[in-house]
């Protein structure tokens, strides 16, 4: 082992589920609810007008970057109010929107995978999205989840890096992050001092040649397999 993990901070979209079925879904959700709970909005504000109108409003609200859950809703009471609709709605419209954010399904690798490497060292969750790990049952294997909305900013910034180290009580050097996004978990987890570890499902070339992750696979399963090797567990003491 070339370099010492004592706990691993580990991003959740892209990382353990793939957030493109989510997205679909989320866009097929929010329409049928609108169709059934407030018509006019349904027909103003389609899945791609829906998307459009999001887009505007993280435009124009550049000081909530890091609070996904606050722009969904701020969409949703846009989309009720320019269509004549009922704003007191948005409640119930985030609701089925959350109810459907949370339906994951992980990679096929990823379930056996987080139960070995839980079982070697703490994991926290570090994610810039506002999945809930209770609500998708996989919050057991985390000692806690730190998200972009609740420390007040996002990956890269180092910040959210380095809270997660501190609850940890771990130094940074000593931390392994571990996520999909070369720019916001590789190089972002790097620039706070971090090692580093690149889920490269897609097969994709390192793009940076000045800057490498410490470590690179494919799956969850193969770091789950490093970390076997790595840190082996002690033999279970014989019994009577």
């Amino acid at each position: 082992m070339s370099f010492p993990v004592h706990a691993i901070t580990l991003d959740l979209d892209d990382t353990l589920w793939p957030f493109a079925p989510i997205g679909a879904r989320i866009e097929r959700v929010l329409e049928a609810w609108m169709r059934e709970h407030s018509p006019a909005t349904a027909v103003r504000f389609p899945a791609a007008e829906m998307r459009a109108l999001r887009e505007r409003v993280v435009a124009a609200h550049p000081h909530l970057v890091h609070d996904l859950g606050a722009l969904r809703r701020l969409t949703l009471e846009r989309a009720l109010a320019e269509s004549g609709g009922d704003p007191a709605l948005a409640d119930a419209a985030y609701e089925a929107f959350y109810e459907a954010r949370n339906q994951v399904e992980c990679y096929p690798d990823v379930i056996a995978a987080l139960e070995r490497i839980a079982a070697h060292v703490p994991v926290a969750a570090l994610t810039n999205g506002n999945a809930d790990l209770a609500r998708i049952g996989l919050d057991h294997h985390f000692r806690f989840a730190l998200g972009a909305r609740e420390h007040g900013a996002a990956k890269p910034e180092a910040g959210i890096f380095l809270a997660a180290c501190t609850r940890l009580g771990c130094a940074p050097a000593h931390v392994l992050h571990v996520g999909d996004d070369i720019e916001l978990d590789v190089l972002g987890a790097s620039r706070a001092g971090l090692r580093s570890c690149w889920i490269n499902r897609g097969g994709f070339d390192w793009p940076h040649a000045d800057a490498q992750p410490d470590l690179h696979f494919d799956s969850l399963a193969a770091l789950a397999d490093w970390l076997d090797a790595a840190l082996p567990q002690p033999a279970k003491a014989a019994t009577a």
